[in-house]
């Protein structure tokens, strides 16, 4: 019996009771839950429903609680119910109902976890979107890792997610990186607004190669020629490191469009139309301070030249658009100002704010080596990028550690840590249970031990306590998915595949899968690998939506 399963049954005795005492069913929850107590000694779990339901019908919390309880025991699958405090509900199931879980979930496969909390949802996530003037530094990499796995969390909780890159070419950033490719083509020192790093050189060959011609250019045409072709290696390269990393987009976005096809002019007009457009020192603003910026903001200068803020408010009305009711953005912690902005540029657009933009900021990540920081990268110069990360520790290292805390927090990536094969590395600890599950099922299967037809499955033989514990751990999965999704916090699917390694390691070292020596192959070893096979299933489902892999063997 699911944890799901389990509240539907409360709330189906809550009707018996309220049935045979002449209250009114209509103040009963569509739905309800059930939490696993923190001490086991208080049952398998507990429901509130009682306290929940008292005040509305008039009845003692202890009374409801009471008559719930009796009507819970007649219940097939539930072993015993007390009250505890002012009516709490502590339930415990009989190993029958709750060993049948292990059988659900390896029938499930892939499919356990899966929900459709968030159906009827479309939602454009963009992250990442580094400016390619340069490889993505190891705060776009955080990005790369959460944002992907939360994509992940969103479409496994039935949400309709599109993922995109936000492709900045356009602007005075990319002025500097074709100079600084100009400069050093010619051998000269970079810019000193400009880039660089060894890449930067590396860039200059490249275009000189495809366009030999460029040296018979004027300053002029060279740099264009450089910034063109420039950015179209740069971003090449950008996209293969993240695609080698497991990240891909079902949009890359590029800003350039939004001034060729006019749409900065579109998102100018749709403003004016709502009212919150001005004119001032020969300048077009927008009245932000309206909707609680601290100041308003210029969409287009007095010499013509349109905003960044201009090209934000484009590219969201573009979104919009496109038919995404919720787009959320991921920025980096130097973003924090643009909060207040994009969510005024939103009511500005008559918008709900609160409904239709959601802005996540993530905080500052350190590599550590030999407990020092690492601060700069053979070939960008200044910073620490995504092939540093990989090279030091990893795909899998990489994306866990990254997914591992909640984006707000900073956090320090220890190459020693995350590169040993101990079990105080969380990503081994984790992966080490996929490998030990995947080789409990060969080494059965080599001496003849197999799960049997599900119908002759005898889940009330999985009675051991480190089994219960298991078992419980195995059912919180698809609650932790749904929360994680609708939180925004993949952490949480990591945080929990470490708790239910440990559940398994407790079960591994007292229940046995296979028989000893000459001993005879009976229910019980069946059972178990039913178990060993389910926390495969679980493991496997979890590292996945973190865009880590589940080995076989290591």
């Amino acid at each position: 019996m699911t944890p799901a399963e389990l509240a539907q049954v409360v709330l189906t005795a809550a009707h018996a009771v309220f049935t045979e005492r002449g209250l009114d069913p209509a103040v009963l929850p569509a739905e309800t839950t059930v939490e696993r107590p923190r001490n086991p000694e208080h049952g398998d779990y507990a429901s509130t429903l009682a306290l929940q339901l008292s005040k509305k019908v008039g009845v003692p919390p202890r009374e409801l609680a009471t008559a719930l309880a009796e009507q819970l025991g007649r219940t097939a699958g539930v072993k015993s119910v007390e009250i505890a405090g002012p009516g709490f509900l502590n339930i415990r199931l009989d190993a029958a109902a709750a060993g049948q879980l292990a059988r659900l979930i390896v029938e499930a496969g892939e499919e356990y976890g899966r929900s459709d909390r968030l159906a009827g949802q479309k939602i454009n996530l963009e992250f990442v979107s580094a400016n390619p003037t340069g490889p993505v530094h190891i705060g776009g990499v955080r990005w790369a890792a959460v944002g992907d796995a939360l994509s992940r969390l969103l479409r496994a909780t039935g949400a309709q997610v599109g993922t995109e890159y936000y492709f900045n070419d356009a602007g005075s950033q990319i002025d500097r990186f074709a100079r600084s490719l100009l400069a050093a083509a010619r051998g000269e020192p970079a810019p000193e607004d400009g880039y660089g790093g060894a890449y930067i050189a590396e860039i200059a060959e490249a275009v000189q190669r495809s366009r030999p011609d460029v040296r018979e250019l004027d300053d002029a045409e060279a740099q264009e020629v450089f910034r063109v072709e420039g950015v179209t290696l740069m971003f090449a390269e950008i996209r293969s490191s993240l695609a080698a990393f497991g990240v891909e987009f079902d949009t890359y976005f590029n800003e350039k469009d939004l001034h060729d096809r006019g749409e900065l002019e579109l998102a100018l007009r749709r403003l004016r139309e709502q009212g919150h457009v001005f004119e001032a020192e020969g300048a077009t603003w927008l009245r932000t301070t309206d909707f609680g910026d601290d100041k308003d903001r210029v969409l287009r200068k007095s010499n013509g030249e349109w905003t960044y803020f201009a090209a934000d408010c484009a590219y969201y009305l573009d979104k919009r658009e496109r038919g995404f009711e919720r787009v959320v953005i991921m920025l980096g912690a130097d973003h924090h100002g643009y909060i207040g902005r994009m969510k005024a540029m939103a009511a500005c657009f008559g918008d709900d704010p609160e409904r239709n933009l959601e802005i996540l900021i993530g905080q500052l990540v350190n590599l550590l080596r030999d407990g020092a920081p690492v601060r700069m990268s053979k070939r960008a110069g200044t910073v620490v990028t995504l092939e540093d990360l990989v090279d030091a520790i990893g795909v899998d290292a990489a994306r866990y550690a990254l997914a591992r805390y909640s984006a707000d927090s900073p956090i320090d990536i220890d190459v020693e840590l995350w590169t040993r094969a101990k079990n105080d590395n969380p990503v081994f600890y984790v992966q080490y249970v996929a490998a030990r599950t995947a080789g409990v099922s060969r080494q059965a299967a080599e001496i003849g031990v197999t799960r049997g037809e599900a119908a002759a499955f005898r889940p009330e033989l999985l009675d051991h306590d480190k089994e219960n514990e298991l078992l419980k751990a195995l059912a919180e999965f698809p609650a932790v998915v749904a929360t994680a999704a609708e939180l925004r916090e993949p952490h949480r699917v990591a945080r929990y595949l470490e708790d239910l390694a440990g559940a398994y390691h407790r079960f591994y070292d007292n229940c046995r899968v296979t028989p000893k020596g000459d001993e005879e192959v009976t229910d019980v070893h069946r059972a178990r690998l039913w178990l060993n096979d389910a926390t495969r299933v679980v493991i496997a489902n979890g590292l996945r939506l973190l865009g880590v892999s589940a080995p076989e063997r290591m």
